[in-house]
Formats: structure tokens, sequence, C-alpha cells
């Protein structure tokens, strides 16, 4: 079982000035994102990492920086880790998209929202590339490894919604904040969602079992009832 772990960035000068960042370069975290980062690279210490891929967009850059922070690992950048291209919405506040009448689309039939001019994309596409790069570092890392994926609100939102099994259209009712973590462990049959969300929940259940105590191979069935969880 090959699991990933999707990492927001942490907060940045356009989500508290109600911007839509998008690619525009030099979007940094704020102060309290650079806080928000130095916890979750504290957090995720002790948690064996095969790789650490991000998004070529610097708040994501910044971000990771915090989690190679002490280790022999050098953070890999993809393009399709990165934001949704926004198109002519790139750097506009979020109250005047309110009133277009394209924001209706995103919200209520996402699947079918496409951002206007040339270098916008549909979110169909933003979940098509997102979800491919994840599989790709799947298959490349091996069934074994743990990993980490540093992206952006919507794209992780898309990717969650893939391993849900959801319709795109219903990916809104999904909540990914700056700076947490969601975690999909990918089977041969299925994703399992192990955690959506998460900003200060303890992730020893990240650490793998040494392999000695790997007796015998993960099954990719669910438990039916629900299981007893991870060992304490």
């Amino acid at each position: 079982m090959t699991t990933v772990i999707l990492l927001r960035h942490g907060r940045t000068t356009a989500n508290t000035g109600g911007v839509l960042a998008g690619w525009t370069p030099g979007v940094q975290l704020d102060e309290t994102g650079q806080a928000q980062v130095r916890a979750v690279g504290e957090r995720l210490a002790k948690v064996p990492l095969a790789a650490v891929v991000s998004s070529p967009l610097e708040r994501c850059r910044q971000t990771v920086g915090a989690v190679v922070a002490g280790r022999e690992l050098e953070p890999q950048t993809d393009d399709r880790l990165g934001e949704a291209h926004y198109g002519d919405w790139t750097g506009r506040s979020i109250k005047e998209l309110v009133k277009e009448p394209l924001w209706k689309v995103v919200q209520q039939h996402p699947s079918a929202a496409v951002f206007p001019g040339p270098e916008g994309e549909g979110l169909a596409q933003t979940q098509a590339r997102a979800v491919a790069a994840v599989r790709a570092w799947n298959a490349r890392l091996g069934p074994d490894a743990v990993w980490l994926a540093c992206s952006h609100g919507d794209v992780i939102k898309a990717i969650l919604a893939d391993a849900f099994g959801l319709h795109l259209d219903f990916f809104q009712r999904i909540v990914v904040d700056p700076a947490s973590i969601s975690v999909v462990t990918y089977t041969e049959t299925r994703p399992f969602v192990a955690r959506i969300n998460d900003t200060g929940g303890d992730v020893s259940a990240l650490i793998p079992p040494p392999r000695k105590a790997r007796r015998r191979k993960a099954s990719s069935d669910a438990v039916v009832g629900g299981g007893a969880g991870a060992p304490a």
C-alpha cells in the first residue's frame, strides 16, 4: 500500500487579503503561515518519507522547506500539483468574483467550470492532472512508500474527491485548511482516505511498522463493521 500525505501550503498574504492568487509569482507565507509550516514540520519529523513532492509555486516550496528541515531529502517539484489555472480570474478579489456568473457554476457544478482567458483551465482538467501525478508517484515510489505531496486547496480537494469515488461536483463539500494534512492509502483495489483536514492530530499511525512486523500482505478489503483502528 502506498500512502500519500497531502499537505496544503501555509496561510499566505493572498489568503488573508481575499485575493485568488492562482499562479501569481511571489505569493509568500505570512507570519501565521510560517508558524503553521514549522509546526507541521515538527509533527511529521518522525515520519519516514520516501519523497517530498511540491507544486512549483513559492508558497508550497516554502512549506516543504519546513518539512525537509533536518532530513537528507531533496524536495522535488511537479507542475501537475500546481494550483488550478484560474485564467483571467487570477489576482482578482473574491468579493469581485462572487458576482460573476461563473461563480455559481464553480460552486454548484464545478465539473463544468472552465476559467476564462487563454491561461484558464477547467476544474476537471485540474483534477485529472493532479490525480495522474499522485498515481505516477505511487508507481514510482512503490507499494511500501509513505510520501508527501504539497499542493493547494482546490487541488487537494479534487484528489480527495477522486479517492472517495465522489463526482467532482461534490468536491466543494470537502474542507482543506492551510497547513492541514489529508492522508490517502492506495491499494490494488481502492484508495482508503485515512484523514482529512488534520491540523493537529497525532501522526504516529503514519509511521510504517518494522519490516519484520509485516507478517502478511496488507489487505485491500474494507473491514466490515469498521475494525479496531490503528494499533495503540
